[in-house]
Formats: C-alpha cells, sequence, structure tokens
C-alpha cells in the first residue's frame, strides 16, 4: 500500500507539473543548440548559434526562416541594427505525461541594447501585485477588497471610487483586468503605488532579473523624487472598516548608473532638441526577462523556484483568463466596442475584425516613442499547438522622439503580425512526437 500511495503522490505531482500548477518545484530546462547550420525552414533539429559582433544572439533558424519571406521582413533583417529589432521563439515540446520542455531561438536579441518597454511592465506589477496580497493574507484583504488611495506629496492624486467597476469600488482586481484587457495606465499607476518603488525593483531583483529598473507611473510625467514618493494606501471592509493601512513611502534605494539614450532629437516643451533623449531615469527590462516572467506564469513548475512568483491556482487562473480574454467577452469594464486585436499585435497587428475564439494569446504588450513590444503565449486548441513568440521593434525612422510621427501602421504592425502568422505557420507543419493536452488553458470567458 505504501507503494501505491507513493505513485499515486508522483503522478499527482506530475500532472499538476503538466498544466502550470502554483506549486513551487525547482525545474530548469535549458535551450539545446547543435553545431551545423539549417537548410531547411521546416527543420528545428539542426541549428547553429551564429558568433556575434556585438552582446546579440541569433540563431540560424529564425535567420533563414524570416530570409524564406523576404516580401515581408526584407527591411527588418537590412535594419535590425538601427530598429532594434528582437525577437525570442520559444518550440514547446511534450512528453508523454504532457510534460513541456523548450527549445529556445533568438534572433539580434541583446539584453545591453536599450529600448523603452512601454507598457510591458504592467506584466511582472501585476503578478507582484498578487504577490503582495498573499504576503499580507493575515490581514484579511483580497484582489476584491476596496482599495482606497490618497494623496499626501506633490503629484500625487487620490482615487476613492471606480466608474469602470460594477459597485464603484476600487480593487486589485479591477486593476488587473484593466491592464490586461486593455493596458489601461491609471490601473498600473495604482499597483506601483501599492507596492511601492522599492518592493517592486527588490523583488525582480531578488527573482533573479537583476536588469530590470521600473522607477516609474506611466502617462503622467513627475520628478524622480515624486515617482520615490507612493500614496498612502487604505484596504477597507463591507462596511468601511480598514483592514490594512499603508502610508506614504520613499524609496531611498540608490540603483545601478545607466546611459541610456534615444534617437538623434526630440521635442520638450515645443521645443526641437537636436541630441539624443535620455532614458537613462527610465523604466528598464530586457525582452529575455519578460519572455522568462511570461515562461513563470505560464509553466510555473518549469523555471527555478527563484524566479517564481508567490501565486496561488487561483491568482494563476485569474491571470490567465484576462491576459486571453478579449475586451468584448468582459462585463466589467464593458469594453464592447474595443476590438479584439487591441493588445494581441502578434499574429494580427491592427486587425479591427473579430478574431477566432479557438486561437488564444496569453500576452502583455506596448508601444510608446515608436517602440513596440509583444510578449506572448500562444495556442490554438482547433490545431493542437502551442508556444512561446517575445518581440520588439523601434518604428521611429526619422529618429525624433516626442514628435508623434511613428511607422507603427507601416512597419511596427505589418512586422507584428507576419511574424506572429510565419512562426504559426511553421508550428502547423513542425512534427510532434506527442501533441499537447491543452485544456488546463481552455477558460470560460466572462461572455
Amino acid at each position: 500500500m505504501e507503494i501505491k500511495s507513493r505513485l499515486l503522490a508522483l503522478m499527482m505531482l506530475i500532472l499538476l507539473c503538466a498544466c502550470g500548477s502554483s506549486k513551487k518545484i525547482q525545474s530548469s530546462v535549458q535551450a539545446k543548440v547543435v553545431d551545423s547550420v539549417s537548410t531547411k525552414i521546416n527543420d528545428t533539429t539542426v541549428n547553429k548559434t551564429i558568433p556575434p559582433k556585438d552582446n546579440s544572439k541569433t540563431d540560424s533558424f529564425l535567420v533563414n526562416l524570416l530570409k524564406a519571406y523576404p516580401q515581408l521582413f526584407d527591411s527588418a533583417l537590412a535594419n535590425k541594427k538601427p530598429w532594434n529589432v528582437q525577437i525570442i521563439y520559444t518550440e514547446i515540446n511534450r512528453d508523454k505525461n504532457n510534460i513541456p520542455s523548450f527549445k529556445d531561438y533568438y534572433f539580434n536579441v541583446d539584453s545591453s541594447k536599450y529600448f523603452y518597454p512601454a507598457s510591458t511592465v504592467k506584466l511582472p506589477v501585476a503578478l507582484l501585485a498578487l504577490q503582495r496580497l498573499n504576503e499580507l493574507n493575515n490581514t484579511g484583504i483580497t484582489r476584491k477588497t476596496t482599495m482606497v488611495t490618497d494623496a499626501a506629496y506633490s503629484g500625487q492624486t487620490a482615487t476613492f471610487n471606480d466608474p469602470q467597476t460594477a459597485d464603484g469600488r476600487p480593487t486589485i482586481e479591477s486593476y488587473i483586468k484593466r491592464i490586461f484587457l486593455v493596458s489601461d495606465n491609471e490601473a498600473f499607476n495604482r499597483l506601483y503605488e501599492f507596492l511601492g518603488q522599492h518592493y517592486i525593483n527588490e523583488q525582480l531583483h531578488n527573482k533573479g532579473y537583476e536588469d530590470a529598473q521600473i522607477l516609474h507611473r506611466l502617462d503622467i510625467f513627475l520628478s524622480e523624487d515624486e515617482n520615490r514618493h507612493t500614496n498612502p494606501v487604505k484596504f477597507l471592509d463591507s462596511n468601511g472598516n480598514v483592514l490594512y493601512s499603508q502610508p506614504i513611502v520613499y524609496n531611498a534605494d540608490v540603483y545601478e548608473e545607466r546611459h541610456d539614450f534615444l534617437g538623434q532629437a526630440y521635442y520638450s516643451n515645443g521645443e526641437l532638441i537636436s541630441a539624443s533623449m535620455n532614458f537613462s531615469k527610465k523604466n528598464r527590462i530586457s525582452l529575455e526577462d519578460l519572455h522568462e516572467i511570461l515562461r513563470s506564469v505560464i509553466f510555473p513548475c518549469c523555471v527555478p523556484a527563484k524566479r517564481q512568483f508567490n501565486l496561488t491556482k487561483n491568482d494563476y487562473d485569474f491571470v490567465h483568463q484576462y491576459m486571453s480574454q478579449y475586451p468584448s467577452e468582459t462585463i466589467h469594464p464593458s469594453y464592447d466596442t474595443v476590438p479584439d486585436a487591441y493588445v494581441k499585435f502578434l499574429m494580427y497587428g491592427s486587425r479591427q475584425e473579430p478574431l477566432p475564439k479557438t486561437v488564444r494569446i496569453f500576452n502583455k504588450v506596448g508601444d510608446a516613442y515608436g517602440q513596440l513590444v509583444d510578449v506572448a503565449y500562444i495556442a490554438d486548441f482547433e490545431r493542437n499547438i502551442e508556444f512561446f513568440l517575445s518581440a520588439a521593434i523601434n518604428c521611429n525612422t526619422d529618429g525624433i522622439l516626442n514628435d508623434d510621427k511613428y511607422e507603427y501602421d507601416t512597419i511596427g504592425f505589418p512586422f507584428m503580425k507576419n511574424l506572429g502568422q510565419i512562426i504559426y505557420n511553421y508550428e502547423l507543419k513542425r512534427k510532434r512526437t506527442y501533441q499537447p493536452d491543452l485544456s488546463y488553458f481552455k477558460i470560460i470567458y466572462d461572455k
């Protein structure tokens, strides 16, 4: 009986790991690279890491794949350095127990080459907000508890109600929904203020994302000092009693000095400044770190324990739903007029028509200063395929920032759409030893 019990326990552990359990199991899967150059686009078993002339990582597989579609990618290939084109594609293979393993392919990926991450920083902050709630669970607060944000310092604003919720109460849950459904900036700012600058960066650094610096709110221009100060916050029960109170917080940490500059010129207060714009005090996180953070959300047991967020299974289910749910499928907040592809750049670009229900994209996008970024796990339940794909491209060909003249529509969105589609089409033809069971990611949406 003891042997049977141990076998049963082992099988339960394997099943949990296969479907992305929140249990913390340390398992590191390394990408495999072999030494001969691929000559077949549909053959990923033959691949070579191309020796870089700088710090970038490039695999021959992605180079060959892009070159196979010159009508789509000639410009991106020719301008990979000035446009800072970076791509990470992860092939997922399941074993007979549905346990995933991963093989990563890179194109021009260079964590030292700065790009502005825009709204992709909302992904780790949303996860950290759920983690912080779990750390405070002895106070009785949850993501559904009313959170009142006060103002006590220069540049701060207060929030006492939220017209986008059914009952007008501001909550962590509502803010996270808005972040994933429409990339809401105010929602991010409220989570930034709840967590504080110190907690966000300390936690990311402790998890191994040591180059990340989340230093400011979004869509509001505050000084470095104002962004180091975060608002007082209170959580209230249904009778208005305070369950947890957090005073104004100041972060005195000194971060690594940076020298991140973009463009050749920029507008400031209507004046053209003929110099590169300084981003050294702006948010920073690399594409590799974002890709790994997403992997930790989709397959938490398949990243080292150190890199996992302290989330429950209910937290993961919540994040998976609103990462992949279309705005039009949402009851509160109501986004009936927002296109399905509003925050689905890869595969769909700027498409306005409804998207298929059988393909779901669990992702986070960002766009600002001419930069487009998308970090995605894509699953097709009808064709039974899955893969990770992350990409970044700068669409500011004139080199002038803040002039509102960015080539999103002519360069960025077509690139994202075409890249997603060629990887998807490759996956359709790729042979698998075992078909994946994707039932864990089939979700009942709000409507």
